[in-house]
C-alpha cells in the first residue's frame, strides 16, 4: 500500500510538472499561429483584397450608342511607371529585397486578378542603368524579369528613362541599344487597329531622333488620309487612329500645381518650377510631338506623382505615378480600355505602406502584451474587465 501512495504521489508530482509545460507549449503555438497570419495577410493577402476592388473602365463603342455592324475591339492596357529597380551601388539589400518583394506581389496579383493584355511601363524601369557596369546591367534585367513575368499572351512594352540610359549629356548609343535589347525597340506599336506611340527621352536635339518622329508622324498621317496620296508609297498602312503617345518625360508644364488628389505632389513640391529637359520636356520638343503626333491622349512618367493636364486642342496628358513603395506611400498604377476611337482611364491603388506597418505594430503590441499575461507580469485585459463588471453589478 506504502509503495501504491508513494507512486501515485510521484505520477500526481508529474502531471503537475507537465501542465505549466503544456500550456507554454499552447502560448507558443498561439504566438506563432499570429505571427504567420499576419505575415501572410500583409505579404500575401493584402493585394489580393486591395486590388480586387479594381475594375476596368467601361468605353463607349459604336454599339453602345445604337449602331450596327461588329463591336470595336477593346485592348485592355495596364501603365506603370517609375518602377526604379535599385541596383549595386545605391540599393541596400534589405531595401531592394522590401521593394521587389512588394512590386512582384503587387504585379503578379493585378496579372491574375484583372488579366491585361498588354502593360506599358513609361520608363526609369532601372535605377542605376545610366551608370551599371555589364555585369550589373544584367543582373538588374535577370530580377526584372523575375519580378515581373508575365504568361506569352501578354505584351509587355517600356520606354526608356533618364534612370535607364541617362540625361541628354549622359546618355550614348551604347547604353540605348543595351537598353532596347531588353526591350522592344519599336516606336510604334499598332494592335486591335490602336496605335501606340512610345517615347523615351524625346531628345529634340538628336537628328536621329528627330528624323525617326518624322517618319511616324508621315506613316500616322497617311493612315487618316481617306485617299492614300503618291507620296504614302506602298508600305503597310496603319489603322485609320489617332495614336496615344507614352513617355516618360511629361511634356511641357511650369509645375504641378494645378494637379489634385491624394496620390498628386506635397504642397510644398507642388509650386516648385520645373526645369526644361530636367523635370519636363522644353516647349520646343512639346510642340513638335503635338504637332507632328496628334495624339488623342498622353501618359507620361518621372514625377513619382498624379496629374492631369490638358494640351493644345484639349489633349488629355496623364501623369502616372510611381510603381514602387520606395517613391510613394501609396502606388498605383492606369487601368486602360481603348478602342480605335476612345478610351476610358481608371486607377487602381495599391496597399498603403502605413496600412501595413500599422497592422505589424498592432500586431507586435498584441504578441507582447499576450507574452506578458502569460507571465504572470500583467492581468489579462479579459479578467480585468470580467472584475470590474462585477464589482458594477454588485454596487
Amino acid at each position: 500500500m506504502a509503495a501504491e501512495d508513494t507512486a501515485s504521489t510521484r505520477l500526481g508530482a508529474g502531471r503537475q510538472h507537465l501542465r505549466p509545460l503544456k500550456r507554454r507549449g499552447l502560448v507558443l503555438l498561439r504566438l506563432t499561429a499570429i505571427v504567420f497570419a499576419v505575415l501572410v495577410f500583409c505579404e500575401f493577402l493584402i493585394y489580393y483584397l486591395v486590388i480586387f476592388r479594381c475594375s476596368w473602365p467601361a468605353v463607349k463603342t459604336p454599339a453602345d450608342a445604337g449602331g450596327l455592324g461588329t463591336p470595336e475591339p477593346v485592348l485592355r492596357a495596364m501603365f506603370l511607371a517609375d518602377t526604379h529597380l535599385l541596383g549595386a551601388v545605391r540599393g541596400h539589400w534589405l531595401d531592394k529585397l522590401r521593394r521587389e518583394w512588394q512590386m512582384e506581389r503587387a504585379f503578379q496579383t493585378a496579372l491574375w486578378l484583372l488579366q491585361p493584355e498588354v502593360v506599358f511601363i513609361l520608363g526609369d524601369v532601372f535605377d542605376e542603368g545610366k551608370w551599371s557596369s555589364s555585369q550589373a546591367w544584367a543582373d538588374d534585367v535577370g530580377r526584372f524579369w523575375k519580378i515581373f513575368r508575365h504568361p506569352p499572351h501578354v505584351q509587355l512594352r517600356a520606354v526608356a528613362g533618364n534612370h535607364d540610359i541617362g540625361f541628354h549629356y549622359q546618355m550614348n548609343t551604347y547604353k540605348i541599344k543595351r537598353f532596347e535589347k531588353v526591350f522592344n525597340p519599336e516606336r510604334l506599336f499598332s494592335w486591335k487597329g490602336i496605335n501606340v506611340a512610345l517615347e523615351g527621352d524625346s531628345c529634340d536635339i538628336c537628328s536621329g531622333a528627330e528624323a525617326e518622329l518624322l517618319e511616324i508622324s508621315h506613316r500616322l498621317n497617311c493612315s487618316r488620309e481617306e485617299h492614300r496620296p503618291q507620296e504614302c508609297g506602298d508600305r503597310q498602312r496603319l489603322p485609320a487612329s489617332a495614336p496615344i503617345l507614352l513617355q516618360h518625360f511629361p511634356l511641357y508644364r511650369r509645375n504641378d500645381a494645378n494637379c489634385s488628389g491624394e496620390d498628386a505632389a506635397s504642397p510644398d513640391e507642388k509650386y516648385t518650377p520645373f526645369k526644361e529637359r530636367y523635370d519636363a520636356l522644353s516647349q520646343e520638343a512639346s510642340r513638335k510631338l503635338l504637332w507632328w503626333l496628334r495624339p488623342r491622349l498622353v501618359l507620361s512618367g518621372h514625377t513619382h506623382s498624379a496629374c492631369e493636364v490638358l494640351h493644345g486642342a484639349n489633349v488629355l496628358e496623364v501623369s502616372v505615378p510611381s510603381f514602387s513603395w520606395r517613391n510613394r506611400n501609396n502606388p498605383s498604377f492606369i487601368m486602360g480600355s481603348v478602342t480605335a476611337t476612345e478610351y476610358a482611364l481608371a486607377k487602381c491603388y495599391l496597399p498603403c505602406e502605413d496600412m501595413v506597418l500599422t497592422t505589424y505594430c498592432t500586431a507586435a503590441g498584441g504578441l507582447v502584451l499576450l507574452t506578458l499575461v502569460h507571465a504572470g507580469l500583467v492581468a489579462s485585459p479579459f479578467h480585468f474587465g470580467w472584475n470590474m463588471l462585477r464589482k458594477f453589478k454588485t454596487t
